[in-house]
């Protein structure tokens, strides 16, 4: 597919969900790019890239704008020309854009996308989701090679309510003598993760208060002020240590590993998915942490980290 046949599209569904998401935007706080200004390109330098532009998205959550930066700025130095579609949504949003071929790269998180094209999925391992992926992404998408770095939903609790009821995994939630709320964005109450799935595995009984932050500093907020028992919060977000939050354990693994792992459209090619396993290879658990203290920490922008985290390891 052409750049000028598919531009309208990624236009139009872009509008719609930029439109939509600029109140959970107002409240996240991190440095990101702005996400209702235009695509930035630029032009193929002399490496082997291709003159067509690589268009790169990614989620409404501002780790994951970080992770698909260090891809643009690396397909960049390689002489590849790059569009950038940031901040637009959640998978509800944006997988139909890399189906219909808007989007030709979005970093994504394993475990989470392959129960959301198969909820029956039996695989656990990463390795079990990862090829089970290449038997349900849409024709014309591929997972290329995860990251060792994850970045999955957990549910946290204060120490002090840790502390207090004895808790250190989900199962002992039960024990608890009081109702449970759990602070998420509203997708959440469908997840299989979610209340459902928690109550079917471990027996317990959460209600989902919305906040739409990914569980970003409002989230923390409402748990740390306790306005609610339980939070949904990324488990690289630096918040988990900041505040001290206890994580609490899942050894039935209702939540499965959420290893990074890039999806691509055909468009992407096979030079170009080499550059993007490159980064994939340097990015560990500890370094994505890192990068999402720095843009929390230092509101440092996107672009920014990309660029010093490239650089220091040799891959720009």
């Amino acid at each position: 597919m052409t750049s000028s046949s598919r531009l309208p599209l990624r236009r139009s569904l872009l509008a719609v969900a930029a439109f939509a998401a600029v109140p959970a935007l107002a409240l996240t706080g991190c440095g990101s790019s702005d996400p209702l200004g235009d695509g930035q390109s630029s032009p193929a330098g002399d490496g082997g890239g291709s003159a067509e532009a690589i268009v790169i998205g990614s989620q409404q959550y501002y780790s994951n704008e970080i992770i698909a930066e260090l891809y643009a700025q690396a397909l960049e130095a390689e002489g590849y020309t790059v569009e950038r579609e940031y901040q637009i949504g959640q998978r509800e949003v944006y997988l139909p854009e890399l189906e219909s071929g808007a989007i030709d790269l979005l970093p994504e998180y394993g475990g989470n996308l392959l129960q959301y094209y198969d909820a029956e999925s039996t695989a656990t391992t990463a390795d079990q989701i990862h090829g089970a992926l290449d038997e349900v992404l849409p024709e014309g998408l591929r997972a290329l090679p995860r990251a060792e770095a994850t970045d999955q939903d957990s549910y946290n609790v204060t120490r002090e309510f840790a502390e207090e009821h004895s808790l250190t995994s989900l199962g002992d939630l039960a024990s608890v003598e009081q109702d449970l709320s759990v602070a998420a964005n509203s997708e959440f109450e469908t997840r299989p993760y979610g209340p459902e799935g928690l109550s079917e595995v471990y027996g317990v009984d959460v209600t989902v208060v919305p906040v739409e932050d990914s569980g970003g500093p409002l989230t923390v907020k409402a748990l740390v002020d306790g306005d609610v028992q339980l939070a949904d919060i990324y488990s690289a977000d630096p918040s988990i240590e900041t505040e001290d939050l206890v994580t609490l354990e899942d050894p039935e693994d209702l939540i499965l590993p959420q290893h990074v792992t890039p999806i691509a459209s055909e468009d992407v090619d096979e030079q170009a998915a080499t550059v993007i396993d490159q980064v994939n290879a340097k990015l560990t658990a500890e370094e994505l942490i890192g990068l999402n203290t720095q843009s929390v920490q230092d509101q440092a922008s996107s672009a920014d980290l990309a660029n010093a985290w490239l650089s220091e390891q040799g891959l720009v």
